[in-house]
């Protein structure tokens, strides 16, 4: 991920020196929601804020309590805002490198090792999705009150989530959702179409060309499997796309909140763009199943640190997306219109083995956070890594590459060619 030499030297020094085991911070954090935000169709970034009593009660909610029984302490490389703009520019325009100054800053970010903090941030997650009452929504510690809506305008089409903040104010949990439609996740609404859009642009090999009749969403296919490799890079620029939309709501919470500690959640889509921020300010992050975002990250030009310890991503065998198998003209996927055909993650893995060891068969009905919360989560595993009967157990955090790449490197679109073939206007989406 263009990478300069210096930097890659100290990652190779930092695998040796950084223990594998962070520290463990048993101080628990208690949580409250406190903002609602949504991007409009022009792109501006609301937020529904429900700090007061009185916007409590007309949004529907309720004061309550969320519990994160433990965190974990992580060194985080960060470099400024300003140089990792102008490294990200001059990869994308000159294709140079930049050696960027990297500094380590010791931050508290959520213990992914323990199966209470997993599940409390996949509720959070999944809730992104639905209205209080929902037949859907997990009920989390204290009262909702029901009778009101949710806080979305029906206008308000594209990215959006939810904004957790500690009691102390020391911490905020940006929570994104992911894609909604009735085969994956979160039924219809306003966000379908720039959901699929995004979608098909972040995780296609090029531009959602699966087949002949396939209208693809930017101009970048050639012939056979050849693509414009600057083309396809410049598609992923725009403005109304969710990544910038993504990186200008990080700005605005941390306006809000200056001296919080800001940790990014999502599952599906929001894992993806939750990780995508993540890399790109340098904040925790827990992706749940999703699709893998290192190729997107490289065709958005994001400068890599030395360590993305940061970044944990928690899925299981048995969902096709995470797994980059929900590809090809007959699957699932691609009969619903959508190209998913990247599976290559950023940072580390829990991957429960859902399919060796509760004999699941893989299937796209797999992939709801539903299905991760009550029958991932919610089972008593029985492993050679878990006592039997364990409840409490995580499988083991790995680098991504170690468990989706052949001697430490993963690749994603194997079959097709990337590269010049002619001279075309780049970047134009149809």
């Amino acid at each position: 991920m263009y990478l300069n030499l210096p930097s890659t030297l100290y990652a190779l020094l930092f695998s040796f020196l950084w223990p594998g085991e962070q520290e463990v911070l048993n101080t628990p954090l208690t949580f409250n929601l406190r903002h609602i935000h949504a991007s409009t169709p022009s792109n501006d970034i609301l937020f529904a804020d429900v700090k007061n009593p009185e916007r409590i009660h007309a949004l529907g909610h309720d004061s309550f309590n969320l519990e994160i029984p433990s965190t974990r302490r992580l060194a985080i490389h960060r470099t400024s805002l300003n140089s990792f703009q102008a490294a990200r520019q001059r990869s994308l325009v000159h294709g140079e490198s930049i050696t960027l100054d990297w500094s380590e800053d010791q931050v508290e970010g959520p213990d992914v090792n323990n199966k209470k903090v997993l599940m409390t941030l996949a509720k959070m997650t999944a809730n992104a999705y639905v209205e209080v009452g929902d037949k859907e929504w997990y009920d989390l510690p204290g009262n909702w009150n029901q009778s009101f809506p949710f806080g979305w305008s029906p206008t308000d089409d594209g990215f959006r989530g939810h904004v957790f903040v500690s009691e102390d104010n020391s911490t905020v949990i940006l929570s994104v959702k992911g894609t909604s439609g009735p085969w994956i996740a979160g039924g219809g609404g306003p966000t379908v179409k720039k959901d699929k859009l995004n979608d098909n642009l972040l995780f296609s090999c090029c531009c959602a060309r699966v087949g002949p009749t396939w209208s693809t969403v930017c101009g970048c296919y050639d012939k056979g499997y050849r693509c414009e490799q600057s083309c396809v890079e410049q598609a992923l620029q725009e403005d109304s796309l969710f990544y910038p939309i993504g990186t200008n709501l990080y700005n605005n919470v941390t306006y809000l909140y200056p001296d919080a500690n800001i940790w990014v959640i999502g599952h599906s889509l929001g894992g993806a763009l939750a990780s995508l921020v993540g890399l790109t300010f340098g904040a925790p992050v827990v992706a749940f199943e999703a699709p893998g975002e290192a190729m997107a990250a490289r065709r958005l030009h994001l400068p890599s640190p030395p360590s993305l310890q940061h970044i944990t991503h928690v899925y299981h065998t048995a969902d096709p997306i995470p797994m980059g198998t929900c590809n090809g003209v007959s699957s699932l996927c691609a009969l619903a219109g959508y190209a998913m055909e990247s599976r290559c993650h950023l940072g580390e893995v829990i991957r429960y083995d859902t399919v060796s060891q509760l004999k699941w068969g893989v299937s796209l009905s797999n992939h709801p956070i539903k299905v991760l919360i009550d029958s991932v989560f919610g089972v008593d595993w029985k492993t050679n890594d878990a006592k039997e009967g364990d409840k409490d157990f995580v499988p083991k955090c790995r680098k991504a590459v170690e468990i989706e790449g052949e001697d430490g490197v993963c690749m994603d679109c194997f079959n097709w060619e990337f590269g010049e073939f002619r001279n075309s206007t780049k970047g134009k989406r149809k």
